[in-house]
Protein backbone atom coordinates (compact mmCIF):
# COMPACT_ATOMS: atom_id res chain seq x y z
CA UNK A 1 0.00 0.00 0.00
CA UNK A 2 1.40 3.54 -0.39
CA UNK A 3 2.21 5.25 2.23
CA UNK A 4 0.01 7.69 3.88
CA UNK A 5 0.04 9.92 6.62
CA UNK A 6 -0.55 8.40 9.52
CA UNK A 7 -1.15 11.15 11.61
CA UNK A 8 -4.97 11.57 9.85
CA UNK A 9 -5.04 8.05 11.46
CA UNK A 10 -6.44 8.48 15.07
CA UNK A 11 -9.42 10.25 13.08
CA UNK A 12 -10.85 7.14 11.71
CA UNK A 13 -10.48 6.03 15.54
CA UNK A 14 -13.67 3.43 16.02
CA UNK A 15 -14.70 0.57 17.92
CA UNK A 16 -15.63 -1.74 15.00
CA UNK A 17 -12.40 -4.02 14.99
CA UNK A 18 -12.94 -5.04 11.11
CA UNK A 19 -13.05 -0.77 10.63
CA UNK A 20 -9.77 -0.60 12.54
CA UNK A 21 -8.02 -3.80 10.28
CA UNK A 22 -9.52 -1.65 7.15
CA UNK A 23 -7.80 1.78 8.54
CA UNK A 24 -4.73 -0.29 8.87
CA UNK A 25 -5.04 -1.99 5.30
CA UNK A 26 -5.46 2.25 3.98
CA UNK A 27 -8.53 2.56 3.29
CA UNK A 28 -11.85 4.90 5.25
CA UNK A 29 -14.39 2.62 6.11
CA UNK A 30 -17.10 3.43 3.63
CA UNK A 31 -19.72 1.25 3.80
CA UNK A 32 -22.09 -0.28 6.04
CA UNK A 33 -21.63 -3.69 7.78
CA UNK A 34 -25.00 -5.16 7.55
CA UNK A 35 -23.92 -8.64 6.05
CA UNK A 36 -24.40 -11.29 8.75
CA UNK A 37 -23.14 -14.60 8.93
CA UNK A 38 -25.94 -16.24 7.35
CA UNK A 39 -26.43 -13.58 4.62
CA UNK A 40 -22.27 -14.51 4.00
CA UNK A 41 -22.47 -17.79 3.42
CA UNK A 42 -25.69 -17.82 1.63
CA UNK A 43 -24.38 -15.12 -0.71
CA UNK A 44 -21.13 -17.70 -0.97
CA UNK A 45 -23.25 -20.67 -1.74
CA UNK A 46 -25.43 -18.15 -4.33
CA UNK A 47 -22.64 -16.72 -6.59
CA UNK A 48 -22.26 -20.06 -7.74
CA UNK A 49 -25.97 -21.64 -8.11
CA UNK A 50 -25.69 -25.09 -7.53
CA UNK A 51 -28.57 -26.54 -9.04
CA UNK A 52 -29.01 -23.51 -11.78
CA UNK A 53 -25.52 -24.21 -13.18
CA UNK A 54 -25.28 -27.88 -12.91
CA UNK A 55 -28.44 -27.31 -15.30
CA UNK A 56 -26.89 -24.95 -18.05
CA UNK A 57 -23.62 -27.02 -17.89
CA UNK A 58 -24.50 -30.57 -17.88
CA UNK A 59 -24.88 -31.29 -21.22
CA UNK A 60 -21.51 -30.61 -21.99
CA UNK A 61 -20.19 -33.15 -20.07
CA UNK A 62 -22.31 -36.09 -20.88
CA UNK A 63 -22.55 -35.20 -25.07
CA UNK A 64 -19.21 -35.25 -25.16
CA UNK A 65 -17.32 -38.01 -22.51
CA UNK A 66 -20.30 -39.43 -21.61
CA UNK A 67 -22.18 -40.26 -18.20
CA UNK A 68 -19.69 -41.50 -15.98
CA UNK A 69 -17.46 -38.29 -17.07
CA UNK A 70 -20.30 -36.51 -15.64
CA UNK A 71 -20.27 -38.35 -12.06
CA UNK A 72 -16.56 -38.51 -11.72
CA UNK A 73 -14.87 -35.81 -13.30
CA UNK A 74 -16.98 -33.46 -10.69
CA UNK A 75 -15.75 -34.97 -7.64
CA UNK A 76 -12.20 -34.81 -9.51
CA UNK A 77 -12.84 -31.43 -10.32
CA UNK A 78 -14.59 -30.18 -7.21
CA UNK A 79 -11.42 -31.80 -4.81
CA UNK A 80 -9.04 -29.96 -6.66
CA UNK A 81 -11.34 -26.65 -6.51
CA UNK A 82 -11.37 -27.54 -2.24
CA UNK A 83 -7.72 -26.60 -2.44
CA UNK A 84 -8.15 -23.16 -4.71
CA UNK A 85 -10.85 -22.32 -2.26
CA UNK A 86 -8.76 -23.20 1.24
CA UNK A 87 -5.82 -21.18 -0.32
CA UNK A 88 -8.22 -18.35 -2.08
CA UNK A 89 -9.95 -17.66 1.90
CA UNK A 90 -6.54 -18.09 3.25
CA UNK A 91 -5.75 -14.76 1.18
CA UNK A 92 -8.72 -13.38 2.05
CA UNK A 93 -8.59 -13.82 5.83
CA UNK A 94 -4.94 -11.44 5.38
CA UNK A 95 -6.64 -8.70 3.28
CA UNK A 96 -10.34 -8.56 3.93
CA UNK A 97 -11.06 -5.23 1.31
CA UNK A 98 -13.50 -5.14 -1.32
CA UNK A 99 -10.50 -5.12 -3.50
CA UNK A 100 -10.56 -9.00 -2.69
CA UNK A 101 -7.65 -10.59 -4.52
CA UNK A 102 -7.03 -7.95 -6.74
CA UNK A 103 -5.89 -5.50 -3.57
CA UNK A 104 -3.64 -8.67 -2.27
CA UNK A 105 -1.86 -9.34 -4.92
CA UNK A 106 -0.32 -6.09 -5.12
CA UNK A 107 -0.18 -6.24 -1.59
CA UNK A 108 1.92 -9.63 -1.98
CA UNK A 109 5.08 -8.78 -4.31
CA UNK A 110 7.90 -6.17 -3.55
CA UNK A 111 6.90 -2.48 -4.60
CA UNK A 112 8.28 -2.62 -7.79
CA UNK A 113 6.40 -5.27 -8.68
CA UNK A 114 2.62 -3.85 -7.21
CA UNK A 115 2.01 -1.91 -9.85
CA UNK A 116 1.85 -4.52 -12.89
CA UNK A 117 0.87 -7.28 -10.97
CA UNK A 118 -2.02 -5.69 -9.66
CA UNK A 119 -3.06 -4.19 -12.94
CA UNK A 120 -2.80 -8.11 -14.16
CA UNK A 121 -5.14 -9.37 -11.31
CA UNK A 122 -7.50 -6.34 -11.30
CA UNK A 123 -8.31 -6.54 -15.32
CA UNK A 124 -8.31 -10.76 -15.41
CA UNK A 125 -10.92 -10.39 -12.30
CA UNK A 126 -13.12 -7.47 -13.93
CA UNK A 127 -12.89 -9.14 -16.88
CA UNK A 128 -14.15 -12.67 -15.57
CA UNK A 129 -16.65 -11.32 -13.56
CA UNK A 130 -18.50 -9.15 -16.30
CA UNK A 131 -18.37 -12.01 -18.61
CA UNK A 132 -19.51 -14.12 -16.16
CA UNK A 133 -22.41 -12.19 -15.41
CA UNK A 134 -23.18 -11.60 -18.77
CA UNK A 135 -23.18 -15.49 -19.58
CA UNK A 136 -25.34 -16.72 -16.11
CA UNK A 137 -27.67 -13.59 -17.71
CA UNK A 138 -27.58 -14.94 -21.26
CA UNK A 139 -28.60 -18.86 -19.67
CA UNK A 140 -30.81 -18.16 -17.58
CA UNK A 141 -32.76 -16.32 -20.59
CA UNK A 142 -32.26 -19.23 -22.73
CA UNK A 143 -33.46 -21.22 -19.51
CA UNK A 144 -36.64 -19.00 -19.29
CA UNK A 145 -37.62 -19.48 -22.99
CA UNK A 146 -36.82 -22.93 -22.80
CA UNK A 147 -39.59 -23.47 -20.30
CA UNK A 148 -41.68 -21.68 -21.95
CA UNK A 149 -41.43 -23.76 -25.31
CA UNK A 150 -42.00 -27.27 -23.06
CA UNK A 151 -45.25 -25.46 -21.60
CA UNK A 152 -46.62 -24.89 -24.97
CA UNK A 153 -45.83 -28.17 -26.50
CA UNK A 154 -42.63 -27.03 -28.70
CA UNK A 155 -45.52 -23.97 -30.12
CA UNK A 156 -43.11 -21.34 -29.21
CA UNK A 157 -40.03 -20.11 -31.43
CA UNK A 158 -37.22 -19.06 -29.55
CA UNK A 159 -35.14 -16.03 -31.69
CA UNK A 160 -32.18 -14.65 -31.18
CA UNK A 161 -33.89 -11.06 -30.81
CA UNK A 162 -36.05 -12.76 -27.87
CA UNK A 163 -33.26 -13.55 -26.28
CA UNK A 164 -30.99 -10.85 -25.49
CA UNK A 165 -34.34 -8.56 -24.92
CA UNK A 166 -35.04 -10.64 -22.27
CA UNK A 167 -31.73 -10.77 -21.16
CA UNK A 168 -30.99 -6.76 -21.26
CA UNK A 169 -33.96 -6.65 -19.25
CA UNK A 170 -33.08 -8.81 -16.73
CA UNK A 171 -29.79 -7.28 -16.13
CA UNK A 172 -31.40 -4.02 -15.68
CA UNK A 173 -33.74 -5.30 -13.12
CA UNK A 174 -30.26 -6.61 -11.27
CA UNK A 175 -28.80 -3.38 -11.18
CA UNK A 176 -32.27 -1.82 -9.93
CA UNK A 177 -32.43 -4.51 -7.30
CA UNK A 178 -28.53 -3.70 -6.61
CA UNK A 179 -29.22 -0.10 -6.17
CA UNK A 180 -30.80 -1.22 -2.80
CA UNK A 181 -28.96 0.40 0.40
CA UNK A 182 -26.88 -2.89 2.09
CA UNK A 183 -29.24 -3.53 5.04
CA UNK A 184 -31.76 -4.43 2.31
CA UNK A 185 -29.18 -6.02 0.06
CA UNK A 186 -28.03 -8.45 2.96
CA UNK A 187 -32.15 -9.01 3.64
CA UNK A 188 -32.57 -10.34 0.78
CA UNK A 189 -29.40 -12.35 0.56
CA UNK A 190 -30.40 -14.41 3.88
CA UNK A 191 -32.80 -16.28 1.74
CA UNK A 192 -30.72 -17.35 -1.40
CA UNK A 193 -29.10 -20.40 0.19
CA UNK A 194 -32.54 -22.08 1.40
CA UNK A 195 -33.55 -21.90 -2.41
CA UNK A 196 -30.60 -22.81 -4.04
CA UNK A 197 -30.08 -25.88 -1.52
CA UNK A 198 -33.48 -26.44 -1.17
CA UNK A 199 -34.22 -26.28 -5.14
CA UNK A 200 -31.28 -28.99 -5.02
CA UNK A 201 -32.74 -31.50 -3.13
CA UNK A 202 -36.22 -31.31 -4.49
CA UNK A 203 -34.92 -32.15 -7.50
CA UNK A 204 -33.29 -35.42 -6.18
CA UNK A 205 -36.16 -36.52 -4.36
CA UNK A 206 -38.53 -36.16 -7.13
CA UNK A 207 -36.17 -37.86 -9.29
CA UNK A 208 -35.81 -40.89 -6.96
CA UNK A 209 -39.38 -40.62 -6.17
CA UNK A 210 -41.11 -40.78 -10.05
CA UNK A 211 -38.24 -43.25 -11.55
CA UNK A 212 -39.34 -46.85 -11.52
CA UNK A 213 -36.66 -48.87 -10.22
CA UNK A 214 -36.45 -50.79 -13.53
CA UNK A 215 -35.64 -47.82 -15.48
CA UNK A 216 -32.77 -46.80 -13.13
CA UNK A 217 -29.36 -47.17 -15.02
CA UNK A 218 -26.91 -49.67 -13.70
CA UNK A 219 -23.78 -48.58 -11.60
CA UNK A 220 -21.83 -49.65 -14.39
CA UNK A 221 -23.43 -47.22 -16.50
CA UNK A 222 -23.38 -44.32 -14.08
CA UNK A 223 -19.92 -45.14 -12.53
CA UNK A 224 -18.02 -47.29 -14.85
CA UNK A 225 -16.97 -48.40 -18.63
CA UNK A 226 -20.06 -48.46 -20.08
CA UNK A 227 -20.92 -44.81 -19.12
CA UNK A 228 -17.71 -43.71 -21.04
CA UNK A 229 -19.45 -42.58 -24.48
CA UNK A 230 -16.78 -40.31 -26.91
CA UNK A 231 -19.14 -37.75 -29.06
CA UNK A 232 -16.69 -35.87 -29.72
CA UNK A 233 -16.02 -36.21 -32.93
CA UNK A 234 -12.69 -37.50 -33.00
CA UNK A 235 -10.74 -36.87 -29.76
CA UNK A 236 -9.61 -39.60 -28.02
CA UNK A 237 -11.68 -41.16 -25.21
CA UNK A 238 -9.28 -39.77 -22.73
CA UNK A 239 -9.18 -36.36 -23.61
CA UNK A 240 -13.28 -36.78 -24.13
CA UNK A 241 -13.61 -37.98 -20.53
CA UNK A 242 -11.81 -34.97 -18.96
CA UNK A 243 -14.39 -32.79 -21.42
CA UNK A 244 -16.61 -33.52 -17.98
CA UNK A 245 -14.32 -31.15 -16.05
CA UNK A 246 -16.27 -28.17 -17.91
CA UNK A 247 -19.07 -28.38 -15.78
CA UNK A 248 -17.49 -28.64 -12.58
CA UNK A 249 -15.07 -25.21 -13.53
CA UNK A 250 -18.04 -23.46 -14.77
CA UNK A 251 -19.80 -24.07 -11.28
CA UNK A 252 -17.29 -23.51 -8.87
CA UNK A 253 -15.44 -20.40 -10.19
CA UNK A 254 -15.67 -17.06 -8.65
CA UNK A 255 -14.79 -18.21 -5.51
CA UNK A 256 -13.42 -14.47 -4.59
CA UNK A 257 -16.77 -13.25 -4.80
CA UNK A 258 -17.35 -12.95 -1.08
CA UNK A 259 -13.94 -11.20 -0.80
CA UNK A 260 -15.40 -8.34 -2.42
CA UNK A 261 -18.40 -7.48 -0.30
CA UNK A 262 -15.64 -7.50 2.71
CA UNK A 263 -16.22 -4.26 3.47
CA UNK A 264 -19.98 -5.27 4.35
CA UNK A 265 -19.19 -8.11 6.22
CA UNK A 266 -19.62 -8.24 10.11
CA UNK A 267 -16.28 -9.82 11.23
CA UNK A 268 -15.22 -9.93 8.11
CA UNK A 269 -11.54 -11.75 8.62
CA UNK A 270 -13.07 -14.47 10.33
CA UNK A 271 -16.67 -14.71 7.85
CA UNK A 272 -15.86 -13.82 4.06
CA UNK A 273 -12.89 -16.89 4.52
CA UNK A 274 -15.33 -19.00 6.75
CA UNK A 275 -18.07 -18.77 4.09
CA UNK A 276 -15.87 -19.39 0.87
CA UNK A 277 -14.33 -22.61 2.10
CA UNK A 278 -17.65 -23.68 3.33
CA UNK A 279 -19.39 -22.26 -0.22
CA UNK A 280 -16.86 -24.81 -1.65
CA UNK A 281 -16.95 -27.96 0.68
CA UNK A 282 -20.60 -27.93 0.17
CA UNK A 283 -21.36 -27.07 -3.66
CA UNK A 284 -18.82 -29.79 -4.25
CA UNK A 285 -20.27 -32.61 -1.90
CA UNK A 286 -24.14 -31.67 -2.74
CA UNK A 287 -23.15 -31.13 -6.73
CA UNK A 288 -21.67 -34.45 -6.87
CA UNK A 289 -24.81 -36.11 -5.17
CA UNK A 290 -26.95 -34.32 -7.95
CA UNK A 291 -25.11 -35.11 -11.21
CA UNK A 292 -25.07 -38.83 -10.03
CA UNK A 293 -28.99 -38.77 -9.60
CA UNK A 294 -29.58 -36.81 -12.97
CA UNK A 295 -27.33 -39.63 -14.62
CA UNK A 296 -29.34 -42.43 -12.79
CA UNK A 297 -32.70 -41.09 -13.58
CA UNK A 298 -31.35 -39.85 -17.17
CA UNK A 299 -33.35 -42.67 -19.42
CA UNK A 300 -32.09 -43.24 -22.98
CA UNK A 301 -28.90 -41.16 -23.87
CA UNK A 302 -30.12 -40.96 -27.33
CA UNK A 303 -33.04 -39.05 -25.81
CA UNK A 304 -31.07 -36.50 -24.58
CA UNK A 305 -31.42 -33.29 -24.75
CA UNK A 306 -34.18 -32.91 -26.13
CA UNK A 307 -36.60 -30.64 -27.49
CA UNK A 308 -35.86 -27.99 -25.47
CA UNK A 309 -31.76 -28.31 -25.38
CA UNK A 310 -31.42 -28.96 -22.25
CA UNK A 311 -30.98 -32.32 -20.28
CA UNK A 312 -31.89 -31.62 -17.28
CA UNK A 313 -35.40 -30.25 -18.08
CA UNK A 314 -35.85 -32.90 -20.16
CA UNK A 315 -34.92 -35.30 -17.40
CA UNK A 316 -37.58 -33.59 -15.25
CA UNK A 317 -40.28 -33.32 -17.65
CA UNK A 318 -39.66 -36.87 -18.11
CA UNK A 319 -39.68 -37.65 -14.74
CA UNK A 320 -42.00 -35.26 -13.18
CA UNK A 321 -44.22 -34.71 -16.03
CA UNK A 322 -44.59 -31.15 -17.96
CA UNK A 323 -46.47 -29.53 -14.73
CA UNK A 324 -44.39 -31.23 -12.15
CA UNK A 325 -41.02 -29.84 -14.39
CA UNK A 326 -41.81 -26.51 -14.96
CA UNK A 327 -43.18 -25.80 -11.09
CA UNK A 328 -39.42 -26.85 -10.09
CA UNK A 329 -37.87 -24.66 -12.98
CA UNK A 330 -38.82 -22.10 -11.72
CA UNK A 331 -37.30 -22.30 -8.79
CA UNK A 332 -34.06 -23.41 -10.83
CA UNK A 333 -34.67 -20.29 -12.97
CA UNK A 334 -34.68 -18.67 -9.35
CA UNK A 335 -31.67 -19.98 -8.28
CA UNK A 336 -29.85 -18.49 -11.62
CA UNK A 337 -31.34 -15.15 -11.11
CA UNK A 338 -29.54 -15.27 -7.41
CA UNK A 339 -26.17 -16.00 -9.26
CA UNK A 340 -26.43 -13.10 -11.30
CA UNK A 341 -27.43 -11.00 -8.22
CA UNK A 342 -24.63 -11.41 -6.64
CA UNK A 343 -21.79 -11.96 -8.97
CA UNK A 344 -23.34 -8.34 -10.00
CA UNK A 345 -22.93 -7.10 -6.23
CA UNK A 346 -19.25 -8.50 -6.31
CA UNK A 347 -18.22 -6.90 -9.52
CA UNK A 348 -19.27 -3.41 -8.91
CA UNK A 349 -17.36 -3.45 -5.82
CA UNK A 350 -14.16 -4.90 -7.99
CA UNK A 351 -14.68 -2.10 -10.31
CA UNK A 352 -14.99 0.54 -7.62
CA UNK A 353 -11.68 -0.81 -5.77
CA UNK A 354 -9.93 -0.29 -9.26
CA UNK A 355 -11.39 3.17 -9.57
CA UNK A 356 -10.85 4.02 -5.56
CA UNK A 357 -6.77 3.33 -6.59
CA UNK A 358 -7.11 5.10 -9.93
CA UNK A 359 -6.54 1.98 -12.15
CA UNK A 360 -9.25 3.65 -14.27
CA UNK A 361 -8.59 6.97 -16.01
CA UNK A 362 -11.93 8.28 -14.32
CA UNK A 363 -10.36 10.30 -11.39
CA UNK A 364 -12.08 8.11 -8.97
CA UNK A 365 -15.33 8.53 -10.82
CA UNK A 366 -16.95 4.85 -10.31
CA UNK A 367 -14.67 4.89 -6.77
CA UNK A 368 -17.25 6.89 -5.06
CA UNK A 369 -20.20 5.54 -2.73
CA UNK A 370 -23.93 6.85 -2.89
CA UNK A 371 -24.13 9.27 0.19
CA UNK A 372 -27.73 7.76 0.52
CA UNK A 373 -26.83 4.12 0.34
CA UNK A 374 -23.71 3.95 1.42
CA UNK A 375 -22.83 2.04 -1.93
CA UNK A 376 -21.53 2.69 -5.04
CA UNK A 377 -24.27 3.67 -7.22
CA UNK A 378 -21.99 4.50 -10.00
CA UNK A 379 -19.84 1.60 -10.57
CA UNK A 380 -23.46 -0.71 -10.30
CA UNK A 381 -24.51 0.89 -13.36
CA UNK A 382 -21.21 0.86 -15.44
CA UNK A 383 -21.00 -2.78 -14.45
CA UNK A 384 -24.56 -2.93 -15.06
CA UNK A 385 -24.44 -1.27 -18.73
CA UNK A 386 -20.52 -2.78 -19.81
CA UNK A 387 -22.69 -6.48 -18.71
CA UNK A 388 -25.46 -6.28 -21.34
CA UNK A 389 -22.63 -5.57 -24.84
CA UNK A 390 -21.79 -9.13 -24.87
CA UNK A 391 -25.14 -10.31 -25.20
CA UNK A 392 -25.95 -7.57 -27.41
CA UNK A 393 -22.82 -8.98 -29.93
CA UNK A 394 -25.02 -12.05 -30.15
CA UNK A 395 -27.55 -10.43 -32.69
CA UNK A 396 -24.36 -9.63 -34.99
CA UNK A 397 -22.17 -12.45 -34.26
CA UNK A 398 -22.92 -15.44 -31.75
CA UNK A 399 -19.74 -17.18 -32.31
CA UNK A 400 -18.16 -13.68 -31.07
CA UNK A 401 -20.72 -13.68 -27.85
CA UNK A 402 -19.48 -17.04 -27.35
CA UNK A 403 -15.70 -16.34 -27.09
CA UNK A 404 -16.46 -13.42 -25.20
CA UNK A 405 -18.26 -15.62 -22.81
CA UNK A 406 -15.42 -18.60 -22.95
CA UNK A 407 -13.64 -15.95 -21.12
CA UNK A 408 -14.53 -16.48 -17.75
CA UNK A 409 -13.54 -19.48 -16.01
CA UNK A 410 -10.08 -19.27 -17.32
CA UNK A 411 -9.75 -15.32 -16.48
CA UNK A 412 -11.51 -15.84 -13.25
CA UNK A 413 -9.37 -18.52 -12.35
CA UNK A 414 -5.87 -17.15 -13.32
CA UNK A 415 -6.17 -13.98 -11.63
CA UNK A 416 -6.36 -16.43 -8.62
CA UNK A 417 -3.39 -18.15 -8.95
CA UNK A 418 -1.31 -15.27 -9.39
CA UNK A 419 -1.72 -14.21 -5.70
CA UNK A 420 -1.47 -17.13 -4.31
CA UNK A 421 1.76 -18.15 -5.92
CA UNK A 422 3.31 -14.64 -5.23
CA UNK A 423 2.56 -15.62 -1.21
CA UNK A 424 4.02 -18.15 -1.41
CA UNK A 425 7.39 -16.74 -3.36
CA UNK A 426 7.89 -13.83 -1.47
CA UNK A 427 5.97 -14.18 1.81
CA UNK A 428 9.21 -13.58 3.95
CA UNK A 429 10.74 -10.70 1.53
CA UNK A 430 11.12 -7.28 3.56
CA UNK A 431 8.58 -5.40 1.62
CA UNK A 432 5.72 -8.17 1.93
CA UNK A 433 6.32 -10.02 5.49
CA UNK A 434 2.56 -11.91 4.71
CA UNK A 435 0.58 -11.81 7.92
CA UNK A 436 -2.17 -13.95 8.07
CA UNK A 437 -5.55 -13.48 9.15
CA UNK A 438 -7.56 -16.03 11.53
CA UNK A 439 -8.16 -18.52 8.52
CA UNK A 440 -4.67 -19.54 8.29
CA UNK A 441 -3.31 -23.07 7.11
CA UNK A 442 -0.17 -22.99 9.02
CA UNK A 443 3.41 -22.92 8.26
CA UNK A 444 3.77 -26.88 7.41
CA UNK A 445 2.55 -28.59 4.21
CA UNK A 446 -0.78 -28.32 4.23
CA UNK A 447 -0.66 -25.17 3.21
CA UNK A 448 2.04 -25.60 0.62
CA UNK A 449 -0.06 -29.07 -0.85
CA UNK A 450 -2.58 -26.99 -1.14
CA UNK A 451 -1.16 -23.72 -2.97
CA UNK A 452 0.97 -26.32 -5.00
CA UNK A 453 -1.69 -28.28 -5.82
CA UNK A 454 -3.94 -25.80 -7.04
CA UNK A 455 -1.52 -23.74 -8.87
CA UNK A 456 -0.56 -26.78 -11.16
CA UNK A 457 -4.49 -27.98 -11.55
CA UNK A 458 -5.44 -24.59 -12.86
CA UNK A 459 -2.79 -24.17 -15.14
CA UNK A 460 -4.15 -28.15 -16.33
CA UNK A 461 -7.47 -26.95 -16.68
CA UNK A 462 -6.58 -23.71 -18.67
CA UNK A 463 -5.38 -26.15 -21.22
CA UNK A 464 -8.34 -27.92 -21.17
CA UNK A 465 -10.69 -24.71 -21.29
CA UNK A 466 -8.71 -24.13 -24.49
CA UNK A 467 -9.12 -27.31 -25.90
CA UNK A 468 -11.76 -26.97 -29.21
CA UNK A 469 -14.37 -29.75 -27.83
CA UNK A 470 -15.85 -31.11 -31.58
CA UNK A 471 -13.83 -32.21 -34.25
CA UNK A 472 -13.63 -31.32 -36.99
CA UNK A 473 -13.12 -27.61 -36.19
CA UNK A 474 -14.80 -24.96 -37.62
CA UNK A 475 -15.09 -21.07 -36.94
CA UNK A 476 -18.37 -22.04 -35.11
CA UNK A 477 -17.21 -24.53 -33.19
CA UNK A 478 -13.11 -22.76 -32.34
CA UNK A 479 -12.71 -22.61 -28.93
CA UNK A 480 -11.49 -18.69 -28.45
CA UNK A 481 -10.98 -18.66 -24.40
CA UNK A 482 -7.26 -18.99 -24.29
CA UNK A 483 -6.69 -16.31 -27.66
CA UNK A 484 -9.34 -14.07 -25.76
CA UNK A 485 -7.66 -14.45 -21.74
CA UNK A 486 -4.19 -13.71 -23.99
CA UNK A 487 -5.56 -10.95 -25.99
CA UNK A 488 -6.80 -9.10 -22.66
CA UNK A 489 -3.39 -9.49 -21.05
CA UNK A 490 -1.91 -7.95 -23.78
CA UNK A 491 -3.85 -5.52 -24.35
CA UNK A 492 -3.88 -4.26 -20.74
CA UNK A 493 -0.13 -4.20 -20.81
CA UNK A 494 -0.29 -2.14 -24.12
CA UNK A 495 -2.38 0.48 -21.94
CA UNK A 496 -0.37 0.49 -18.79
CA UNK A 497 2.50 1.12 -20.43
CA UNK A 498 1.59 3.32 -23.06
CA UNK A 499 -0.42 5.99 -20.35
CA UNK A 500 -2.29 3.63 -17.57
CA UNK A 501 1.27 4.00 -15.57
CA UNK A 502 1.14 7.54 -15.25
CA UNK A 503 -1.90 7.55 -13.04
CA UNK A 504 -1.57 3.91 -11.43
CA UNK A 505 0.98 3.14 -9.22
CA UNK A 506 -0.79 -0.03 -7.14
CA UNK A 507 -3.05 -0.09 -4.62
CA UNK A 508 -3.04 3.42 -2.74
CA UNK A 509 -4.55 4.84 0.20
CA UNK A 510 -7.53 7.20 0.23
CA UNK A 511 -7.39 7.82 4.13
CA UNK A 512 -6.72 11.58 3.28
CA UNK A 513 -8.88 12.22 0.68
CA UNK A 514 -11.59 14.60 1.87
CA UNK A 515 -14.00 13.69 -0.81
CA UNK A 516 -14.54 9.79 0.41
CA UNK A 517 -17.55 9.38 2.73
CA UNK A 518 -16.52 7.99 6.04
CA UNK A 519 -19.11 5.38 7.38
CA UNK A 520 -18.40 5.00 11.00
CA UNK A 521 -19.56 1.51 12.89
CA UNK A 522 -20.77 1.29 16.15
CA UNK A 523 -21.96 -2.14 17.42
CA UNK A 524 -24.94 -2.45 19.70
CA UNK A 525 -23.73 -5.63 22.05
CA UNK A 526 -27.41 -6.07 22.93
CA UNK A 527 -29.08 -6.06 19.61
CA UNK A 528 -26.05 -6.92 17.67
CA UNK A 529 -26.76 -5.08 15.18
CA UNK A 530 -25.08 -2.10 13.90
CA UNK A 531 -25.52 2.04 13.45
CA UNK A 532 -24.10 4.09 11.81
CA UNK A 533 -22.70 7.37 12.71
Amino acid sequence: MSEFDEKRAPSFDTTDEDDRELVALGYKPSFKREFSNLATISFAFSIMGLCSSISTTFNTPLLLGGPSSVVWCWILGASMCFTLGASIAEIVSAYPTCGGLYTASAELVPKKHRARVGWLVGWLNILGQIAGISSTEFGLSNMILAAVSIGRDGDFEITAGKVVGLFAGLLVLHGLLNSLATRHLAFLTKGFVFVNLGTTFIIIIVLLAKTPRAEMHAADYVFGTAGIVNQTGGWNTGLAFLFGLLSVQWTMTDYDATAHISEEVRRAAYAAPSAIFIAVVGTGLIGWLLNIILVLCSGPLENLPGASGSAVLEILTMRAGKAGALVIWVFVCLTAFFVVQTALHAASRTIYAFSRDHALPDYGFFGKNSSRTHTPLRAIWLTTLVSILPGLLDLASPVAANAIFSLTAMALDLSYVVPIFCRRVFHSHPEVMFKPGPFFMGTGWLGLACNVICIAWTLFICVVFSIPTILPVTPDNMNYASVITAGVIILAYIWYFSSARKHYIGPQSNLNDDSVITVTQTVQPSKDKKTVA
